[in-house]
């Protein structure tokens, strides 16, 4: 798995690429906390190029949601696949994450919940 950082009209935008099994979400979780221990309490989590992700992917997101929901944060998820998108749905993170289509959408759906 490939993990970049951008910054997209202010939000911090994680771009994810290959598959988050339990190995690479190691690497997932490490780079979260990296960010929210920098301050980062908002960002966006572009699952664009991702085609898989594991029950440790999903954990990886919950444990990060839930460091930033103290200080206001918000991690919103965007660009995924049909797949992708079905596991969020049967597991029913889909509740928990707010989901948009494509990393515009993510930062128009940040800047409104300001």
């Amino acid at each position: 798995m490939e993990i970049t950082e951008d910054k997209i009209d202010g939000q911090v935008v994680i771009s994810l690429s290959g598959r988050i099994d339990s190995t690479a979400a190691v690497e997932f979780e490490e780079k979260l906390i990296e960010i929210i221990d920098k301050g980062k309490n908002t960002m966006i989590v572009d699952f664009l190029r991702i085609q898989f992700i594991s029950s440790a992917g999903l954990r990886v997101l919950l444990l990060a949601a839930k460091k930033v929901k103290p200080y206001g944060g918000k991690i919103v998820l965007c660009d995924m696949s049909k797949d992708v998108r079905e596991v969020f749905d049967i597991s029913g993170f889909s509740s928990i994450f707010d989901i948009q289509d494509n990393v515009s959408a993510a930062v128009d759906a940040i800047k409104k919940s300001n």
